[in-house]
């Protein structure tokens, strides 16, 4: 109920008053970032944009689909003053270069990797969410030695899917589909992604309206379905066995977007079991009252159950 209340209070707002609130960006570099955005560029050839704050073990924070390095700003917030934050917005995405990238988990893993290393970083604790999580598994499983620790919020790869169920993903999903995406489709499509969704986070809806304006936006409109491709063509599940790192895995009780609600339905605390169940090292938090941005919208949660599994 409080989320169909949330969703039709957003789908009621005026486009005026949206419309004010909209940043007018003519590039993704001018979209405003809560903490300066540093560059590095990898060797092999991608333009990386990140935040880097604070000092002490470090933590890299891997966005999901569609998203970007802002969407950790509330952990970030909460956590600089005894951990090194380095959130990335990873190649497609956000103040990052453009490209036809290939998009695959294994192509982000040493997109990680490489990034590390531009970065002078032997190693480092590992927090994705949704797809991050999954590129997260990835890097950890492709280069161990790099990875210390995984935070896996709400993270894809738990969920398993069959042959007819990933080309229903491929096809339904395309780089029209996400440039064609109206506002009140964008406002409704990223208040899904929480219980209750806070003011503070209607920068990623403005941002992400300022977009359609910005050059590089057909870049971002092809990433996202060859992202969604990557994900269901390296499905993560068979190997978490095989991931020996301590991991602790987060997840809201009122998670919209896991398990897919068109394709499997049941509940999201299911799911994030079933994943755990086959990690040999791994706890379960499931956090009431949020849904799959929980690290946004229960970030003081969130982040006392990152500062106490890392210290």
């Amino acid at each position: 109920m409080r989320t169909f209340i949330t969703l039709f209070s957003l789908l009621l707002l005026s486009g005026c008053g949206w419309q004010q609130r909209v940043p007018t960006v003519q590039t993704f570099d001018e979209l405003p970032y809560p903490f300066p955005a540093q560059k590095v560029k990898l060797e092999s050839g991608e333009e990386i944009a990140y935040f880097d704050e604070g000092e002490g073990q470090p933590i890299i924070f891997i966005h999901g689909l569609g998203s970007y390095a802002p969407a950790w700003k509330n952990n970030i917030e909460g956590l600089q003053e005894n951990f090194r934050c380095i959130a990335l917005d990873l190649p497609g995405y956000g103040k990052s270069s453009k490209g036809k990238y290939e998009a695959s988990m294994t192509y982000y893993a040493t997109i990680i990797k490489n990034f590390m290393q531009a970065l002078g970083l032997e190693k480092a604790v590992l927090a994705g969410h949704s797809m991050g999580g999954q590129i997260a598994m990835t890097t950890a499983l492709a280069y161990p030695d790099m990875v210390e620790r995984l935070v896996l919020v709400a993270p894809a790869g738990f969920e398993r899917f069959h042959k007819g169920e990933k080309e229903w993903f491929r096809q339904v999903l395309t780089p029209t589909a996400v440039k064609l995406t109206t506002v009140d489709q964008i406002k409704e499509n990223i208040a899904w992604n929480f219980y209750d969704m806070p003011e503070a986070a209607e920068f990623m809806i403005t941002d992400r309206i300022a977009m359609r304006d910005a050059a590089g936006f057909d870049a971002y409109c092809y990433i996202i379905p060859e992202c969604v491709k990557g994900m269901v063509d390296e499905p993560v599940f068979e190997f978490l066995p095989q991931l020996e790192q301590p991991v602790l895995v987060i997840f809201g009780h009122q998670d919209n977007l896991i398990p897919n609600r068109f394709l499997n339905g049941g509940e999201t605390e299911a799911i994030a079991r079933q994943g755990v169940e086959q990690l040999p090292n791994a706890q379960l938090k499931m956090v009431d009252k949020a849904g799959h941005f929980v690290h946004f919208e229960r970030s003081e949660t969130v982040n006392a159950e990152i500062r106490r599994f890392l210290e």
